[in-house]
Order: C-alpha cells, then structure tokens, then sequence
C-alpha cells in the first residue's frame, strides 16, 4: 500500500484550480476522490497569470480549504508555477506568455500574502530572478523554490541554489522541441542533480517511458519526486477540458493537448495511474514506488 502525495495538480475530476469560480464543495469533490484512491496530500497548483489573478484564486482556494476539515487535512499548502517564467517559445510552454514577468519582491510578496502562510512551492526562472533576491526571500520564509519553464545557464543555476534553490519542475518538458546538442537546460540540471531534488511526470506522454528510465537511473531514486501535474480531466477520461482560459484536448490515450495541437497542457493522470505505470513498464518494486510517489514528496512539504 502507498499513501501518494502529489506537490503539483491542477485540477481534477472536472473541477479547475485556475478557474475564478472554485467553490468549497468542489475542492471536497477532489479531496474525496483523491482520498478514495489513496492520496494523502496534496497541492492544489496555481499557474501564470496577471498577480491580481493569481492572489485571487489562492484567496479562493484559502477560503475553500477553510470550509472543510478534509481539505484541511488534505492539503497542506499551495504550489505557484509562475509567472516568474521564462517568455521564449517552448520553455514558456503552455502558460500565458504575456502574463510571464521578471521576478520581484512586491509582487512575491503579494502572492506569499494571498495564500496566507499556505505557499508551499513556487516554481520560476532563474533568469527572472537573476540576483537570487526572490529565492532568498521565498527560502527565509520556509517556502520551497523550484526552477521550471527556464533555459538557466548554469551559472544563474548554481547562483539560485546558492541563495536556496532546491528543486527543479517536471525536468524534460517545457522546452522547445530542438535543443543545442550538449548544452541546454536538461544536461544543465543533470550535472547539479547533487543539489537539486528533481521532479518528473510519470504519465507515459511527457516522457517516452525509456526516457524516464534513464533519468531515474541517474539521477537515483532518492532525489526523484514523481508528480501528476493533472488537471481538471484527471478521472474523467477524454474530452475538452479547461485550465484557466486555455481549452485542452484529452484523446482516448489519455494525452492532454493544446487545442492546436503542438503541446501539452498538463494531463490526465492520476497517482495510481502513475504508480502502475512504474510497475508494469518499469518492473519497479513496491519499495522504490513508495519512495517516489510517497516518502520523497512527504519529505518534500517537512520544511
């Protein structure tokens, strides 16, 4: 038996995180299917956009959370990917380009205040925050920083995890689909892998399953988090779904598209999904499972 936690989801089971309408009994709607399939914890994920909306939908969710002991229980915090990202075709991925912004201490402050103490992770740039002031500013006040959606050259890399920087989104995605062959964001992050814990999307489409192997097996067990990044189509199957203002295509393989096509847009997956993913194509046994899926994401919030 592994009891999942999930630092990075959406939405789920038709009900959207981004959207501006969150009602407490749909944040008990995800919490109760989640909890029926043995997830513990987890942190509901707000994406890109203007501050104003951003410290908006965590007030919501701040409100929601409130009305429900099991959300209480369930969620211990909130994940901000964004809008600290970068602005390039292909690492922006499917966030709002013209909502991407360098980052500053007013308007992190802003966010830290919306989620009132519930800030648990943000992920951003580097090269948005290119002195390191807004990692330190999130690192003295317990809040674990990310690097995602970035083309960071390892210099502004080693100077975020100089001023705390610990951890790096979805590793893999969010990049354009034609890299420099040696020198480019993925390579980067492998060679700091001592001191970053690295989190990837298990779901089968983000990356091909040798593709996860190989990052698994180097960077180790122990420094891997596996999370879903699902949103609000997580246990609905295919469809058209929404994240924020964005329309997404989910086809019968279960693979979450832009409505043009050319990009994922988080996915369908669920924990268990995920979980007998690494079984059955992965031959990974229980042991390794729970440390990916369980023990290091739990480690993980223990700030």
């Amino acid at each position: 038996m592994i009891e999942y936690f999930d630092l990075q989801v959406n939405g789920a089971f038709g009900v959207d995180f981004n959207g501006d309408a969150l009602a407490p009994f749909e944040l008990d709607k995800v919490c109760l299917a989640f909890e029926a399939m043995g997830v513990v914890q987890f942190l509901p994920t707000v994406i890109t956009d203007s501050v104003d909306q951003i410290c908006g939908r965590l007030e919501r969710l701040v409100d929601c959370r409130s009305k429900s002991k099991l959300a209480e229980r369930m969620i211990p915090g909130f994940h901000v990917e964004g809008p600290f990202l970068s602005d390039v075709k292909g690492y922006v991925g499917a966030h709002p380009v013209h909502q991407t912004r360098d980052a500053s201490i007013d308007a992190t402050e802003r966010i830290h205040e919306a989620a009132q103490g519930l800030l648990r992770l943000l992920t951003l740039a580097p090269e948005r925050d290119p002195d390191g002031k807004v990692v330190r500013w999130l690192t003295d006040r317990n809040v674990r920083v990310a690097a995602g959606h970035t083309d960071a050259s390892l210099d502004q890399l080693r100077k975020a995890i100089d001023q705390g920087l610990s951890s790096f989104t979805h590793l893999g995605n969010a990049t354009p689909p034609l890299l420099p062959r040696h020198d480019n964001i993925i390579q980067r992050v492998l060679s700091l892998r001592k001191h970053l814990t690295i989190m990837l999307i298990a779901d089968g489409h983000h990356l091909p399953v040798f593709v996860l192997d190989n990052i698994l097996q180097l960077i180790g067990y122990e420094k891997t988090i596996l999370v879903t990044d699902c949103i609000s189509a997580a246990g609905l199957g295919a469809g058209r779904f929404l994240l924020g203002q964005q329309s997404v295509q989910v086809t019968s393989d279960l693979a979450c598209r832009s409505a043009d096509g050319t990009h994922f847009v988080g996915s369908a997956a669920t924990m268990p999904m995920m979980d007998q993913l690494l079984e059955s194509q992965l031959h990974l046994d229980l042991s390794v499972r729970r440390k990916l899926l369980q023990e290091n994401p739990k480690k993980f919030l223990e700030i």
